[in-house]
């Protein structure tokens, strides 16, 4: 480079859709920006002020159903700031404009910053077509890159190009909660089928998209595993088994993808509040990338 970047010389930056295991957010130094889970008047930080078991014990009795809001510019600013004043470079990766207005709210802080400091900031923004732990496995691909001392340039380059190769699909108890909140998109065509099938859907281009409707959860993961071997073939994998307090159906997951697969890398991690809000209880997810 000859600039002599450090390790920490760029920091990573995501929200709370990403799903990121407290480890790894550790491990590799990532700030998450909690978006906002609103029962009624009530207000909480998805994480923060909700742990995801009281998010998942409220729900299914909750009397308005719970709305997400994203962080407003503001909250992007508190975090933005000091490592700008730290004299650190930021890469900042979100959900798409499409889901939600996470990635409107970190433009409209880079925007306040640089007016403010009256010059271009080190601030890369990257809008991806997703959320969940594929976001999460984009910021941690981007965080391996930063500790190998990559340039900012080349971080964004990074992420971009794992973009296309990535997967999301969640099996869902129902689609009521989906229904709900609104964000049906294209599996709205799935609500007039039968009442017993366990849908799957998958994120798409940054839309949820109906997938197929399996007639039982047990037949729903056995699909689940069939797809990832139909997308991810005999190459090595990145993946993460997405569950809605259900640690022993993840596990069993893991077991069954370990033994199939040559993993490179492997988490289990719980579906938030802002996501569960529209998947509801029991739900369950995948996300993956195959080499």
């Amino acid at each position: 480079e000859g600039k002599g970047l450090t390790n920490d010389m760029v920091k990573i930056v995501t929200d709370s859709t990403a799903h990121l295991p407290l480890a790894e957010r550790a491990k590799y130094d990532i700030t998450v920006i909690p978006l906002h889970a609103i029962f009624g008047s009530d207000d909480y930080r998805d994480e923060v002020d909700l742990s995801n078991k009281q998010f998942y014990d409220m729900l299914p009795t909750a009397k308005h159903h719970p709305k997400t809001s994203q962080p407003s510019a503001g909250e992007f600013e508190q975090v933005y700031r000091p490592l700008l004043d730290a004299g650190k470079e930021i890469v900042s990766i979100h959900l798409p404009s499409s889901l939600s207005g996470t990635f409107a709210s970190a433009c409209a802080a880079k925007q306040q910053l640089e007016t403010e400091f009256k010059r271009a900031l080190p601030l890369s923004l990257v809008e991806t077509p997703w959320l969940s732990m594929a976001l999460g496995l984009l910021c941690i691909a981007a965080a391996q890159a930063a500790q190998a001392g990559k340039s900012r340039d080349e971080i964004v380059a990074t992420v971009n190009a794992l973009i296309p190769k990535l997967n999301l699909i969640f099996v869902l108890d129902t689609l009521e909660y989906l229904k709900r909140g609104g964000r049906i998109g294209g599996a709205k065509a799935m609500l007039g089928s039968m009442l017993n099938v366990k849908p799957m859907l998958q994120i798409e281009k940054g839309r949820v998209e109906p997938l197929e409707q399996p007639r039982s959860r047990a037949k729903a993961l056995k699909r689940l595993l069939e797809i990832l071997e139909e997308r991810a073939g005999g190459r090595p994998l990145h993946a993460s088994v997405l569950h809605a307090q259900d640690p022993d159906e993840a596990a069993s997951l893991e077991k069954q993808i370990r033994s199939r697969f040559d993993c490179k890398e492997f988490y289990i991690t719980e579906i938030g509040p802002a996501i569960g809000v529209h998947t509801g209880p029991d739900a369950v997810g995948l996300a993956f990338y195959a080499e």
